[in-house]
């Protein structure tokens, strides 16, 4: 992919569909915790739309402006939600507007057609797993061995492809996190924090590879992209352009590049942000 690609991705009349590969959660979508963030002392979030329930309770949200904004999209653009949720978690979402044509969920280890899983795909996933990575069992195995109920309420195994810790993050031993980085970089994983789960994740299993095969099947000439996290550098990587919000671990750490911008706003203030410049840069 050349720079002059990226710069100033637009629509084009003659050319295949606009790819919008969006991540969701702290992304799109919000928590009510997370919805508070870049809030100031005291001040209320926006009225919020709630687009996922699980066990009879309201877990996800947007606000009422990236509803309609998320609905106009969809009509504009091939909307692709691009996620690290497992199969299952994706399915309890109902975001605004038509049913998605492209998703991907398990971070690009699967992709939905139709709302269909694209088995080849997964197969080919898994050979490269395989190739590139140590075992997941090995994986699983050491985790389990190093937690701790005091801080660790579940360990969780995501599509037989990654697996995930869910943490009390106050109580986190110092220097473990980090301790558990090395080790799990030495296997071939990669690991990312985000609000209370800890995601060991192959480094070969990615949401850019994903997005590319989207491309290819589709014949998109341009594709925009979104997301907050380490897990999504190569998403944004391969985009033509690309945003982040002002919270996440890639503003955390001031990840950057050049056909990638940064919103002013945090928390659903830039979940609207995002969807403003993805429609500016899609066109009427």
């Amino acid at each position: 992919m050349t720079n002059d690609r990226r710069q100033g991705a637009t629509a084009h009349p003659d050319a295949g569909p606009v790819v919008a590969a969006c991540d969701l959660d702290r992304t799109l979508i919000y928590s009510r915790d997370a919805a508070r963030l870049g809030l100031g002392p005291g001040e209320e979030p926006p009225a919020l739309e709630c687009v996922e329930v699980y066990d009879g309770a309201p877990i996800s949200f947007l606000t009422g402006a990236s509803a309609a904004r998320i609905a106009t999209l969809a009509e504009r653009a091939l909307l692709v939600p691009t996620t690290t949720r497992t199969r299952e978690q994706y399915g309890r979402i109902a975001l605004p507007g038509p049913v998605p044509a492209y998703a991907i969920c398990a971070n690009g280890g699967h992709i939905l057609v139709g709302g269909r899983t694209d088995e080849d795909w997964y197969a080919g996933v898994r050979k490269r797993l395989a190739e590139d990575s140590a075992p997941l069992a090995e994986v699983v195995a050491h985790l389990e061995a190093v937690s701790d109920p005091r801080w660790t309420h579940k360990l969780r195994v995501a599509e037989d492809l990654f697996a995930y810790l869910v943490l009390e993050r106050a109580l986190v031993p110092a220097g473990l996190v980090e301790e558990l980085t090395g080790w799990a970089a030495e296997r071939g994983f990669g690991v990312s924090l985000q609000g209370r789960k800890l995601y060991f994740v192959p480094v070969a299993l990615t949401k850019g590879a994903a997005v590319d095969e989207v491309r290819r099947r589709t014949g998109a000439r341009t594709v925009l992209a979104a997301g907050d996290s380490l897990l999504d550098i190569e998403l944004l990587l391969a985009a033509d352009a690309g945003i982040r919000p002002g919270h996440g671990e890639l503003a955390d750490t001031e990840w950057t590049a050049p056909h990638v911008v940064a919103t002013r706003s945090a928390g659903v203030r830039a979940g609207e942000e995002i969807l403003e410049w993805l429609l500016d840069r899609v066109g009427g």
